[in-house]
């Protein structure tokens, strides 16, 4: 179907605000990470949450940030490891603070988001790294964070949704048990991610290469600083930036998934959810018809950021439950 009407509206006011500015792929890390944030900013409302600290969880490499969000604060609940978006390269803990108030307040839960290592000043895999020690220790230490020991999921979009996919397929083989994946159009084979290839393209990356927010020259971007010196197609094949090529997706968490008719990844995440249901997990998919990479981030503006929230809260209370 064409961009739904309230999007496209967004998008051309988006447009002319911005006319004569230079696109993200144009702009070096530092500066598309302070207008990644101001998009943040530019969106209005942000809900209060009760309680909401600032904390550090140990890393491979040194202490990791993290914002811990709870509604209920003398109370336990369960618990949402959260990953933000941001192409590995972008996005911080400002940039998706309203998602996850919004996510701790309606579940309700306690809310881990995770301020992972960027590249490109660290390379692949520190970002997998920092989410896999940071869900390690949530896991074991969930009653420090007013958790439920066995009520813990994880969350993500785009990157944070290859992060969140990483980190499940982590967890099943440590052995530990997660109640939910909830991956936002993930990404799950950067094979076609690599600048200059032209072989295993996704119809969605021809269709959507100049779709809006997310284009196929800024995921070259993205991939070209996450990869830094490494050979780009032996990272692009690893399992941990492609979970769509791990040997086996059997028995990991149950997994709710989102993706997006005018996304570039879109097919790659229509792809994984048929590889986690052929492998007997049960999963939940939804494609928004009309719709770009970026809508869960855009719920002061779209009724359908809204009920993607929605439908995320909904699944979250589903598996706690």
């Amino acid at each position: 179907m064409p961009l739904h009407p309230q999007t496209e509206a967004l998008v051309k006011s988006m447009a002319a605000a911005n006319e004569g500015r230079p696109a993200t792929h144009e702009l070096p890390p530092d500066q598309a990470r302070a207008g990644y944030r101001a998009l943040g900013n530019m969106l209005g409302h942000v809900p209060e949450v009760t309680s909401v600290e600032d904390r550090t969880v140990p890393g491979p490499t040194g202490n990791i940030p993290v914002r811990v969000y709870s509604p209920q604060p003398d109370t336990s609940l369960p618990v949402v490891i959260y990953f933000h978006g941001g192409g590995w390269v972008i996005g911080d803990l400002e940039s998706h603070d309203r998602e996850c108030r919004l996510l701790a307040n309606q579940v309700p839960c306690v809310v881990v988001a995770v301020d992972y290592r960027l590249a490109p000043e660290h390379p692949f895999p520190a970002a997998h790294d920092d989410c896999w020690a940071a869900t390690q220790h949530v896991v074991a230490n969930a009653a420090d964070f007013g958790g439920e020991p066995s009520n813990v999921a994880l969350a993500g979009d785009s990157a944070g949704g290859n992060l969140a996919a990483f980190v499940a397929l982590a967890a099943r083989d440590a052995g530990l048990v997660l109640k939910l994946q909830v991956l936002i159009y993930p990404a799950t084979d950067a094979n076609g991610h690599i600048p200059g290839t032209t072989e295993n393209i996704r119809q969605s990356l021809i269709d959507n290469k100049d779709a809006p927010f997310l284009t196929l020259d800024s995921m070259h971007y993205f991939f070209r600083h996450l990869a830094g010196d490494q050979d780009h197609q032996v990272v692009a094949n690893d399992w941990r930036m492609s979970p769509l090529l791990a040997d086996s997706h059997s028995d990991v968490a149950p997994a709710f998934i989102a993706t997006c008719e005018y996304d570039p990844i879109r097919d790659e995440g229509n792809d994984y959810a048929k590889a986690l249901s052929d492998a007997g997990v049960s999963v939940q998919h939804k494609q928004w018809e009309g719709q770009p990479h970026l809508l869960f981030q855009l719920s002061p503006i779209l009724d359908d950021s809204k009920t993607l929230i929605s439908e995320t809260v909904k699944a979250l209370q589903q598996a706690f439950s």
